[in-house]
């Protein structure tokens, strides 16, 4: 399965990923200005970590054995069995945090915008191709690979 890999010797701490994130799970996907002035505005999926000298993007790592789909109350968290890809559905999510008290990487926040639930990266799943983070990094210090 591919999955997003950071090259921390490349990122410039710019957010840009977290931008164009924030866009693709808006209500206005693709863009920016809309984003960020109309609607609920979503929490980014990724986060950048920044501790100068070394700055890299944080995703969900999309686990074999995902602690998260183990801890979730209500089953929301889950892994598709024909993708591999582990997503939150929002409508089964009560906000109770486990997942995120399980995951040992810290990929998973709060959304507090709107109904108060998980939020972490679906890979983009929505769309065919390469997540946003990846495809608008400046610097190309986001891949996306399968590293089998």
């Amino acid at each position: 399965m591919k999955r997003v890999y950071a090259k921390e010797d490349v990122c410039a701490g710019c957010k840009l990923c977290e931008v164009h994130c924030i866009v693709a799970h808006s209500e206005y996907p693709g863009d920016i200005i809309k984003a960020f002035k109309k609607g609920t505005r979503p929490v980014s999926r990724v986060i950048v970590e920044e501790n100068r000298p070394i700055s890299f993007a944080l995703q969900c790592r999309h686990c074999d054995d995902a602690p998260c789909t183990k801890a979730c109350i209500t089953g929301a968290m889950h892994r598709d069995p024909e993708t591999g890809i582990v997503t939150n559905r929002e409508e089964r999510c009560v906000g109770c945090w486990t997942c995120i008290l399980a995951c040992p990487f810290g990929a998973i926040r709060r959304d507090e915008t709107g109904r108060k639930v998980a939020s972490k990266c679906d890979l983009c799943s929505k769309t065919d191709g390469v997540p946003v983070c990846v495809a608008n990094c400046p610097n190309d210090a986001l891949i996306f690979e399968d590293r089998n």
